[in-house]
């Protein structure tokens, strides 16, 4: 009712000003990094925006924000917790991004595969250049003078790994795992315990029993798929996501905040029940890069093709539920193609 709808607008609002709040913390943690290697000239020089400021209006004024709130979907409590365990990470408050990570994944299965950032952003803390640009600079300022080690020992205590707020974290989050399971099973005591709402919920997830038409691809597939080929492809669907953890995890190592957005992205498109609220919340996270991003090629074709093909969405339902026009295959292989030149970009650019 009225009461619920008031409830979803103010978790969108509270994400909001975390990802504000997040931004600032990474764009302070840029400038330092930036100092560290004798670029504040050049930082000072470049265009500096408000990456907070502009990810918070971008997620607050989305038009796929907009419509989750109007339908009075729970996506916004799903994104709040993802952003909240997000902040505690990025600020290294291990129990709030224990509390955020263990309720993201009690409401959906796939912010699970978010723990690698976390730990990363507890271990390192905030994104950070390279490990090889500050050793090349090291290298450099050695060549210059090698009596000078003021900046070699600065550069060697900047981003070392602490294992003390990941064990924090880890024993935060079996604090909170027990609470919520032991919550669940006084009130599902019974109806069914816990071992039914793990089969209702993430065997529904994993098994992609409900083929109504939604945003994703999978539906259409599993509709047309022979039953007898139908257990190999939910493994090869699933497995699709965590193929693509540790590879990412590794390459972008010292950027875990970019990193949980690349897996955000990679589960708005490819998890078996998408929606628009999932699209909301990496798009918001996107701004967090803005400074990077206003450097970013072909820009003016990306954006305002996410937008065509945003609008048309409604019209290529039509046509692929109720019409079965061959356009819709044209839709798709825009679709695909603008989010994955979009995100290749972003990448090559942010790595």
């Amino acid at each position: 009712g009225q009461v619920d709808t008031i409830l979803i607008y103010i978790a969108d609002f509270i994400a909001a000003m975390l990802i504000r709040s997040t931004g600032r913390t990474l764009q302070m943690a840029r400038n330092r990094s930036l100092k560290s290697l004798d670029l504040t000239k050049s930082v000072n020089n470049s265009v500096n925006v408000s990456a907070g400021d502009t990810a918070s209006l971008i997620y607050l004024w989305n038009p796929w924000t907009i419509i989750t709130c109007v339908g009075s979907c729970t996506s916004p409590i799903e994104n709040l917790m993802v952003v909240i365990m997000l902040h505690g990470a990025c600020s290294r408050l291990a129990p709030l991004a224990a509390f955020g990570y263990v309720m993201a994944t009690h409401l959906s299965l796939y912010p699970a595969i978010l723990i690698l950032p976390v730990a990363l952003l507890l271990g390192y803390g905030p994104d950070t250049p390279p490990t090889k640009v500050f050793l090349q600079k090291g290298l450099s300022a050695n060549k210059i003078d090698m009596s000078d080690n003021g900046k070699g020992t600065s550069q060697k205590g900047f981003g070392q790994f602490s294992w003390k707020p990941i064990l924090h974290f880890i024993l935060w989050v079996f604090i909170w795992s027990c609470y919520v399971l032991s919550l669940n099973s006084i009130i599902l005591n019974k109806v069914g315990g816990l071992q039914e709402m793990f089969e209702k919920t993430y065997g529904f997830i994993l098994t992609v029993k409900d083929l109504s038409p939604n945003i994703g691809v999978l539906w259409y597939f599993f509709a047309e798929v022979f039953d007898f080929f139908r257990s190999f492809f939910l493994i090869v669907f699933n497995m699709n996501i965590i193929f693509m953890v540790l590879p990412l995890a590794i390459r972008l190592k010292h950027r875990p905040c970019f990193l949980a957005f690349v897996y955000t992205a990679i589960v708005a498109m490819l998890k078996s029940y998408p929606s628009a609220g999932d699209s909301a919340l990496y798009l918001g996270l996107l701004g967090l890069f803005a400074n990077e991003l206003a450097e970013m090629q072909f820009t003016f074709f990306l954006f305002f093709g996410y937008i065509g093909v945003s609008l048309l969405s409604p019209v290529m339902h039509n046509l692929w539920i109720w019409r079965v026009s061959l356009s819709l295959y044209l839709y798709l292989y825009l679709y695909l193609s603008l989010s994955l030149s979009t995100h290749t970009c972003c990448v090559l650019l942010l790595t």
